[in-house]
């Protein structure tokens, strides 16, 4: 397994973790393929190198750090546990918001500890902004755990250019997750070099958009695919965007590789500052998206994927309306 340093003061982790949210989606027509197979596919993942696993307290109301914990019984020393916090949902799964105050944050961490069956989180990040709480006190409250031994590392999901430099005022930043694709390169004119310049990591997430960057969607989702919620998927968009794959097609083809693998090694080659999370259900899936790995990508790869996927390139936001204000942009 190839490695990489996670930020200027972190550990060195498995070039590409492993997303566990789909393991328990909250409904079947996600694709679920049952917890024991989640189980397996994160001891695949483990005795494959990888050693950064991602979770969040709200993945499906905490059924997604139960399996976690479960699958870690005897294997805890062998995976980096990152952990996101903040988003509430009702019984049904219904989005509520998100809560960062202090308070919660301790309550949220005391859940999370026993949900995993661990003493410590590796990192521990809020997964969005609360408007009703400065950054400070929450990025104090993470600070504090850390100084308990609760939490080793600070990192934060979808902070903009200065909500990172706030943060990393209170307490170092370790890692910053935020969506990074060849369809999403927004972080790339102020986000990323801020991070680079205070030394935080990135932690790129939906590297493959949702499976777009596969190639393997149809031009019309099924009417129980969660994915038709987001703009990316929806009408005239899904149609200019899977005919933007097409090139992606080609590029690998090519270098006898999958769109997938291409999608992944691009995000590889950004900088080696960087560790995808891949998201997995199905330990088959594992060969291919760890084959990503030994994609070379040349200079000139690297230039005619920069000038086909353009920003702008895809149509559609990355969230619907009502979430758009809670990610950075």
């Amino acid at each position: 397994m190839k490695m990489r340093k996670l930020g200027a003061d972190g550990p060195e982790l498995s070039a590409i973790g492993l997303g566990c949210m789909r393991m328990t989606p909250l409904t079947a027509q996600q694709g679920w393929t049952g917890k024991d197979e989640g189980i397996a596919t994160i001891h695949a993942a483990l005795d494959a190198g990888v050693s950064l696993l991602n979770t969040g307290d709200f993945y499906t109301m905490g059924a997604n750090e139960m399996l976690v914990g479960e699958a870690l019984r005897g294997r805890r020393d062998k995976a980096f546990l990152s952990v996101k916090f903040g988003a509430m949902r009702a019984p049904d799964g219904q989005f509520l918001g998100f809560d960062a105050r202090p308070k919660a944050i301790r309550n949220f961490c005391a859940y999370s500890l026993q949900r995993l069956g661990v003493d410590e989180i590796d990192l521990y990040q809020p997964s969005r902004i609360d408007p009703a709480v400065p950054v400070e006190d929450t990025i104090g409250a993470v600070a504090d755990l850390i100084k308990e031994g609760k939490v080793r590392y600070l990192g934060v999901s979808e902070y903009n250019a200065d909500q990172l430099r706030r943060a990393h005022a209170v307490h170092p930043v370790t890692a910053l997750e935020i969506e990074y694709s060849l369809a999403s390169r927004f972080i790339e004119p102020e986000i990323l070099p801020v991070a680079r310049e205070l030394g935080i990591g990135i932690v790129p997430y939906s590297v493959v958009t949702q499976g777009l960057l596969t190639g393997a969607l149809p031009a019309e989702l099924p009417a129980d695919d969660i994915r038709r919620i987001f703009p990316r998927f929806q009408g005239e968009n899904l149609h200019r965007n899977i005919a933007a794959v097409e090139a992606l097609r080609a590029i690998a083809e090519r270098k006898g590789a999958t769109p997938a693998q291409i999608a992944i090694a691009w995000v590889l080659a950004q900088g080696e500052d960087l560790i995808p999370l891949v998201g997995m259900s199905n330990r088959s899936r594992l060969p291919e998206n760890l084959g990503a790995l030994d994609v070379a990508l040349s200079p000139e790869d690297l230039a005619e994927l920069d000038h086909a996927f353009a920003p702008g390139t895809f149509a559609g936001s990355r969230y619907p309306e009502g979430l758009e204000s809670h990610v950075a942009s």
